[in-house]
């Protein structure tokens, strides 16, 4: 898997561009165009996912909102932020979406590791969460709770802040859209929506948790740990 390092990016041309390339790989005689990781981050910029509802962004502010094609609800992609946007024929690489999401899980938590922060997965909410108390602490973290609303069991985000967002698309068996890692934001905008569908859940950085770390760093680590669990 090439991994391309894209810079500053704009997020509404490379969509289309994962798009044209997922296209691609679906015509006739192209099943062997290879798998690629590109690297990323964006402007400031809203992406509401498929299911996205819109109560859950209340005050965008001047910040674009694009409506995309991925799974998932509203988040917020912006400047320090390293997005990751694995462009993975699953068939190929012989695993399903489940199997997918948690190698993606797996690298980001991987990647904080090497930065010594523990990262956490919390059932029924995709992406990754830190310790607020303890970022570094390697306890393993277990619900509070076992809340339920509407007859679904309530993820419990007691004591959590989320580091890493996923939100993905598979157009036959081909998988786009990625992972975002936040490093040094400006987090403000996150106050304007509930993250990922949540309220009051706090999302924070490496920086809010005392890991100062530049960016290219942290994109370089993520891409190889990616390349490494996803093809391994």
């Amino acid at each position: 898997m090439q991994i391309v390092q894209l810079g500053r990016v704009d997020y509404e041309s490379t969509w289309e561009q994962m798009k044209e390339f997922t296209r691609l790989r679906s015509a006739p005689n192209a099943s062997e165009l290879a798998d690629i990781l590109w690297m990323c981050e964006h402007p400031s910029v809203y992406t509401q996912g498929l299911a996205g509802k819109t109560e859950h962004l209340f005050n965008p502010g001047g910040i674009p909102v694009v409506q995309t094609d991925r799974g998932g609800q509203v988040t917020f992609h912006g400047p320090g932020q390293v997005v990751a946007y694995p462009l993975l024929d699953l068939r190929r690489a012989g695993y399903f979406v489940k199997e997918y999401v948690y190698r993606l899980e797996e690298a980001l938590i991987r990647t904080l590791l090497h930065f010594g922060v523990t990262g956490h997965r919390v059932p029924g909410a995709p992406g990754i969460y830190v310790n607020l108390q303890d970022p570094r602490g390697h306890a393993r973290w277990a619900p509070q709770s076992n809340s339920a609303a509407h007859g679904h069991r309530v993820p419990d985000f007691t004591g959590l802040g989320k580091i890493a967002a996923l939100g993905i698309k598979v157009s036959r068996h081909c998988a786009y859209h990625g992972a975002a890692l936040n490093v040094d934001m400006d987090l403000s905008p996150f106050s304007g929506i509930n993250p990922c569908g949540y309220a009051q859940l706090r999302t924070v950085d490496l920086s809010t948790i005392g890991v100062s770390v530049a960016w290219e760093e942290v994109s370089a680590v993520l891409g190889q740990k990616l390349v490494a669990h996803l093809l391994a």
